[in-house]
């Protein structure tokens, strides 16, 4: 092997690292959904898996705020309707579960929007319907630093299943 090879080679490693390091708590929520679905399998209703999940929470030591309402905003104007997520762990991750045979874009959009209500720019949507958990993490951050551009067209969308 080339030398450039082993250094290509060790950057991706290297990359592939920091990226875990970087996200660590997405990996943290992921593993206690994949234990709640070990238990529990799938075909229970929604509230089920989200009592589940906070004593799961609870018992690895990850931070979290169940159903907390969320302000909603129109030209400035306060809402009187609210969001409800279902999880927002470590004051980061909004954490949004389905039991449904497959996710659609019905359910990204419900998160992305979660993500700009709050500001917050990672998301993970969990599917506990199905034989295996699914899962899709979702990241919306501004594409421009500027406050002034925040419609659609200045935000990117990441997704990592």
């Amino acid at each position: 092997m080339t030398p450039n090879k082993v250094q290509q080679l060790g950057q991706a490693a290297q990359s592939a690292s920091a990226e875990k390091m970087r996200d660590s708590q997405t990996y943290a929520i992921i593993g206690a959904a994949m234990e709640v679905h070990r238990v529990l399998g799938c075909g229970f209703l929604e509230p089920v898996y989200q009592e589940a999940l906070a004593k799961e929470f609870l018992l690895r030591g990850i931070p979290f705020r169940r159903e907390l309402e969320l302000p909603i905003t129109y030209k400035g104007d306060l809402l009187a309707v609210k969001y409800k997520p279902d999880f927002i762990c470590y004051d980061a991750v909004i954490v949004e579960l389905k039991t449904l045979d497959r996710l659609s874009g019905r359910e990204k959009a419900q998160v992305i929007n979660y993500l700009k209500a709050t500001g917050i720019e990672r998301g993970l949507l969990l599917n506990f319907g199905t034989a295996r958990l699914e899962y899709e993490r979702l990241i919306l951050t501004a594409r421009y630093s500027s406050a002034d551009c925040a419609d659609d067209t200045d935000r990117e969308l990441y997704r990592d299943r």
